[in-house]
């Protein structure tokens, strides 16, 4: 599954000194994406991933967020830096599911 999107950048409250920074999945997508991983997760219910911002491509794992009602994608320094983001920008994402 591979999901293109626009996103903007947040910084996770709980840990604004330490700037985790996400974008949120679209609800939606999120919804498809529990369904075709429904069963026993990796911890705190990560799915692997790989990533696409720009010119910049890593893998990781995004999460449930309860709170938001979708997955979220931490958007390491390294990324923001060389794709020139901050918080509030909007990015174009690209996330494909890895070792379903």
């Amino acid at each position: 599954m591979i999901v293109v999107f626009d996103a903007e950048l947040w910084v996770w409250d709980a840990r604004r000194d330490e700037t985790w920074t996400f974008v949120s999945l679209p609800e939606d997508v999120s919804e498809e994406i529990r369904e075709i991983t429904d069963g026993p997760r990796r911890g705190f219910g990560a799915v692997r991933v790989q990533v696409t911002v720009g010119g910049s491509k890593w893998k990781t794992s995004i999460f449930p967020d309860a709170q938001r009602g979708s997955y979220v994608l931490p958007v390491k320094k390294a990324v923001r830096k060389a794709e020139g983001l901050d918080e509030g920008d909007v990015a174009k994402v690209t996330v494909e599911l890895i070792d379903l």
